[in-house]
């Protein structure tokens, strides 16, 4: 996995493959970070705790059927998912807009993130920024950062990650050694009450993005039980203990507020970790985002573009989301990802294991050690299930919408993939 070479166009030979430790470690880092410790936060502060561990079931069941998944199929065939996809439904130009989708909701983020950046700079500062002022500020220090440095922004992984980890564990401590740690579970939402729908739907949400790239970490993997034990192990630690301590701290000081809380439990520590982990999130939001459109954009219009400048105007964009108040919508972004993304998933998932539409190329391919020879342009069937699928999960106001958009699309395609199938095979009868 230390090769110069990232296999962006290729499959990932044997020889470059890692450890199971270490591929655990680095998918264990991704999950464990402050994005969803604000989701667990959330859902502590919007539901009851009995409530809210059983939407983060639910949320993180959904998230495991995905990644394991997808996950076998990056093991197995040693590819991105981006590539995966090609092979998958959706084509050569279907595959760039899965990718144009994904980038999108990484600006997403970046404007969440680069919100809670800016509380915590206005909050250094007593309040004389101001958000407006101060998100500006975070936003563009770190596009410029990232546009051209984005080599020295690696520092903050190592210490925001340890140092992260220790501030919510002395948080934790701190509240349930406390004589009233028995009143953490109250019987009633402390905030804006979640349903249970949207609440696993928000879990969801956190982390579908994640979950659709697996292949992008799995490929790397040495065996297909490697990759059903990082995926396991990853879903244990990052959703479920990291959620866990979310919800206990949110309830015990009755907020959604991460700067608040790091900051009432570990002072000055905790804000320096809410700003050292926005930085640490953030440079990889918008680094894969720009990477992500300028791939996609020389694909499609098969013209070089600047990625520096890309950046800027990304950062720019998820700069204005902040000061606009994507933060104060936080469970609205995180339910429409939750609805977005489902569908593409159960597109390739039945496409690769049920379907089996382009399995005998994979297979004899893979065994040259080669991609197919040939691809689809675009799999219309794949984007028009995917629509399909984010539509019921968007419309339907029954059930979990999450659940609800994965299986009316996986269902859809695969009802179409049968007829075309059949009409194939009457054809050439």
């Amino acid at each position: 996995m230390e090769s110069s070479d990232d296999y962006s166009s290729s499959r990932v030979p044997m020889s470059a493959r890692g450890s199971l430790f270490a591929i655990s470690l680095i998918r264990i880092g991704a999950m464990t970070s402050l994005g969803q410790f604000m989701v667990g936060a959330t859902l502590g502060h919007s539901m009851t705790f009995g409530q809210a561990l059983l939407a983060t079931f639910i949320g993180s069941l959904l998230l495991e059927i995905v990644s394991l998944g997808l996950g076998i199929a990056g093991a197995r065939e040693g590819l991105s998912t981006s590539l995966l996809a090609r092979w998958c439904g959706f084509g050569r130009v279907g595959s760039i807009l899965v990718g144009v989708v994904i980038a999108i909701s990484l600006l997403g983020w970046f404007g969440v993130q680069n919100a809670m950046f800016a509380k915590s700079l206005n909050y250094a500062s007593g309040g004389v920024l101001g958000f407006g002022l101060a998100s500006c500020i975070a936003g563009a220090t770190l596009s410029l950062l990232v546009a051209f440095g984005f080599r020295a922004l690696g520092w903050t992984a190592k210490i925001a990650v340890p140092l992260f980890f220790g501030v919510v564990l002395w948080s934790l401590y701190s509240i349930v050694a406390h004589p009233t740690a028995a009143e953490l579970f109250p019987a009633t939402p402390l905030g804006t009450a979640l349903t249970l729908g949207a609440g696993a739907s928000a879990v969801a949400g956190g982390y579908i993005a994640g979950a659709l790239v697996t292949p992008d970490l799995t490929r790397y993997c040495r065996s297909v039980s490697d990759a059903v034990w990082v995926t396991l192990a990853s879903l244990v630690v990052g959703e479920f203990i990291v959620n866990t301590i979310a919800i206990l701290i949110a309830h015990a000081l009755q907020t959604d507020d991460v700067v608040t809380i790091l900051t009432q439990t570990s002072g000055w520590v905790g804000l320096l970790t809410v700003i050292l982990a926005t930085i640490k999130i953030n440079d990889f939001n918008l680094y894969s985002s720009s990477l992500a459109m300028v791939t996609s954009l020389e694909g499609l219009f098969d013209k070089r573009i600047s990625r520096v400048m890309l950046t800027l105007v990304l950062g720019a964009i998820g700069t204005l989301l902040s000061v606009l108040g994507i933060l104060d919508r936080f469970i609205d972004f995180l339910i429409v990802l939750g609805v977005i993304f489902p569908p593409i998933a159960g597109v390739m998932l039945v496409d690769y294991f049920v379907l089996k539409t382009h399995r005998q190329a994979l297979d004899e391919s893979r065994a040259l050690g080669l991609l197919p020879a040939a691809t689809v342009n675009i799999g219309w069937p794949a984007l028009c299930c995917c629509a399909f699928g984010a539509a019921v999960g968007l419309l339907l106001n029954h059930g979990i919408a999450s659940l609800n958009s994965l299986v009316a699309a996986a269902s859809a395609y695969w009802l179409v993939g049968l007829a075309r199938q059949r009409f194939m095979t009457m054809e050439r009868a």
